[in-house]
């Protein structure tokens, strides 16, 4: 029994965790979006400067948790039909048009998936924040806001309640650009408190009809 035991232990196994958290929120003029930068197996920190969020055009950006290796693959993938959608029709690819790109692909490989927790976000045609939420294999749908990752569960309820208003509609208003981004960084650092898997450093994307700008944030590095 214990050889068994022991057996299944020593099995390959494809993928590995690396955790991380991606927290996007969207408005009516804007779109921000923030992911850690640590890299964990277990209980080690293998580097604390990995990047999980991709630009894909000037108000598009592509955030992918869970196994950095697939991460960094489905990412170039992603990026490099994005520059070929460029050259071919001489404009950069909608931001509706790489949601779809994105999940047609996570779609493709169902069979041996990419581990990778995604979320899509940027400004639509209108110029209006939008954000996409995907499982495993590719389902999406757009959300005024989508957490994925190693902090998921424990951040979506803060964005249900400080976002959506799910608890008290009554309250329920537009959140500005400077309070979505603070509630970003408040939400982060608040998962990194209880996931050991989510800390060090945020990169953070703020998406307007002006174009897109990056901020630095520091979490906790324990």
């Amino acid at each position: 029994m214990r050889e068994e035991v022991q057996a299944g232990r020593d099995q390959w196994n494809p993928y590995i965790i690396n955790g991380g958290t991606s927290i996007a929120v969207a408005g009516p003029d804007y779109c921000v979006i923030a992911a850690d930068t640590r890299m964990s197996a277990g209980y080690n920190i293998l580097t604390r400067d990995a990047p999980k969020i991709c630009q894909i055009t000037d108000t598009c950006v592509l955030a992918s948790c869970g196994m950095d290796a697939d991460r960094s693959a489905f990412q170039h993938r992603i990026r490099a039909s994005s520059v070929q959608y460029q050259h071919t029709h001489g404009h950069e690819i909608p931001t509706e048009s790489v949601a779809q790109l994105v999940g047609t692909q996570l779609y493709y490989r169902r069979f041996f998936p990419y581990y990778t927790f995604n979320i899509v976000a940027g400004l639509d045609n209108n110029g209006v924040g939008c954000v996409y939420g995907y499982d495993a294999i590719g389902s999406f749908q757009r959300l005024e806001y989508a957490v994925q990752g190693s902090g998921q569960d424990l951040a979506a309820s803060l964005l249900d309640n400080q976002v959506g208003f799910e608890m008290h509609m009554r309250n329920k208003k537009v959140l500005t650009l400077p309070e979505a981004v603070d509630l970003v960084k408040d939400a982060l650092t608040s998962v990194c408190e209880r996931d050991i898997y989510t800390g060090d450093g945020a990169d953070i994307f703020i998406m307007t009809r002006e174009g897109t700008t990056r901020e630095k944030f520091q979490l906790k590095r324990d």
